[in-house]
């Protein structure tokens, strides 16, 4: 397969991996708004602010209206979903006979959808419904992708790029939640608190898993637990490094190029996720620990952009 063509598939997956993600973030917010004072979710806006790697606003002034305007429908601001849901488009445009007529259909009809949305009052009103959409559209077009595409080598270039930038988007986002942790981990929160951790679990698609697992009463040792370092959840960070690890290790073996440091690198995260124990993690500091992941990604990210995609006509002749 091409480099290019590679590359395309593997940044139409992270963008489109985006789009679900700060979606399904703001879903959630406006959701616990509902049910919540403007004060006691004032700090909220900027942790998900922070969480989608979006400044905040030069005179410091954040309301409801304004943060979904620049998360969702902002043409400058290339995290919105907007600005996703197009990237992911033109890239699987460009590699347009890789892919089947149902997922390419998918990913049009999502990107209409967006696009046609204005930031009117009548949209402001109807946010839910646009978030599922925008949520749905996502889960639908990788259905698709795994009913309609073959699992070669284009297949493992989208699972990779969905499980890297998932990856990095829960490592952002627990990284900024456990910045305020409770003194007392393992017992059970209350009133506002309780809240604010629904709000994490629900930004992970993980409450009604957790509850499964354990309870609907949250303590925050358990939720760190579950995020961190549960292998059967599909949006944990242990499930999500395993894809990553798996994918490239099938990559290699279907491109036969010599790719060890890429391997060496999701293989190395993977034991650290593998033989942690929460406890330890907590006792020495989940931030230091969630930014040692964040940091072995990015390095990962890069070794596979140097071997997959932007390697060297004698690079590849050696392997």
């Amino acid at each position: 397969m091409l480099s290019r063509v590679a590359d395309s598939l593997y940044w139409m997956s992270r963008y489109l991996e985006r789009a679900e993600h700060t979606a399904r973030l703001i879903d959630v917010d406006l959701q616990l708004r509902l049910d919540q004072s403007p004060e006691a979710g004032a700090g909220r806006w900027l942790r998900l602010l922070e969480a989608s790697q979006v400044p905040p606003p030069e005179d410091g002034k954040i309301d409801a209206a304004t943060l979904t305007q620049v998360l969702t429908l902002e043409r400058g601001n290339p995290s919105s979903i907007l600005s996703c849901v197009a990237a992911a488009r033109e890239n699987l445009r460009q590699v347009r006979e890789q892919c089947s007529t149902e997922m390419w259909e998918q990913l049009n009809r999502l990107y209409l959808q967006v696009n046609s949305t204005t930031a009117s009052e009548a949209w402001l009103l109807n946010t839910y419904a646009f978030f599922r959409a925008v949520q749905e559209g996502a889960h639908l077009f990788q259905g698709v992708t795994d009913s309609t595409m073959s699992h070669g080598e284009g297949w493992q270039y989208i699972r990779l790029g969905r499980f890297v930038e998932r990856t990095e988007a829960l490592a952002r986002l627990i990284g900024t939640h456990f910045g305020q942790l409770p003194h007392t981990l393992d017992q059970a929160v209350e009133s506002e608190e309780y809240l604010e951790w629904v709000g994490l679990l629900k930004s992970c698609a993980a409450f009604e898993a957790y509850c499964k697992t354990y309870t609907a009463e949250l303590r925050p040792l358990r939720v760190a637990e579950f995020l961190l370092l549960n292998p059967e959840f599909p949006h944990s960070m242990r499930f999500s490094v395993d894809r990553v690890h798996a994918a490239l290790i099938a990559i290699g073996e279907l491109t036969e190029r010599k790719a060890e440091q890429p391997v060496r690198l999701a293989g190395r995260l993977c034991a650290t996720l593998s033989f942690s124990q929460i406890e330890e993690i907590m006792a020495s500091g989940a931030n230091g620990y969630v930014d040692s992941v964040r940091w072995q990604c990015a390095q990962a990210h890069t070794a596979i952009h140097q071997v997959y995609f932007d390697y060297s006509v004698e690079s590849a002749l050696v392997s």
